[in-house]
């Protein structure tokens, strides 16, 4: 039973240490924010109308790739809380933008929003009693 016990818990300190290949997915899922304007939507909008949201989308998934980037190289906590607001406003860009009736991209948008941030409440959580110094040693 105990080497039960002890599996568990090493299972369960995978999760508690903020590992590189999580800012790796981090740039990923920045890529896929960038490109998802150009996958297949039902609605065939002239680019000129959809404009706007092209370049908020390519803005957000820029700036997730960048901040993904950043925690790779110098891991800091503000990284991983601006890396939650910006899936938060991923998640209602297609409201406030007024694509929302676009399924496919709307749905697109609100889970890769919701990936962001659940990646950002992970990292933070895992961060979160790190000393300054344990966090400089992030990636070595």
């Amino acid at each position: 039973m105990p080497l039960l016990e002890e599996g568990t818990m090493s299972d369960f300190s995978f999760i508690k240490t903020h590992r590189t290949w999580e800012d790796w997915c981090g740039m990923l899922l920045g890529a896929l924010i960038v490109a998802s304007p150009w996958f297949p939507i039902q609605d065939h909008s002239s680019i000129v109308e959809r404009q706007t949201m092209i370049l908020n989308t390519v803005a957000i998934g820029l700036v997730v790739f960048g901040l993904s980037q950043l925690e790779y190289v110098a891991l800091q906590r503000w990284q991983e809380v601006a890396t939650i607001l910006v899936g938060l406003w991923l998640i209602v860009s297609p409201y406030v933008f007024g694509y929302s009736g676009e399924g496919f991209l709307r749905i697109y948008h609100t889970s890769l929003g919701a990936v962001a941030v659940i990646l950002g409440v992970l990292q933070l959580w895992q961060d979160w009693d790190l000393s300054d110094q344990d966090m400089l040693k992030h990636g070595q």
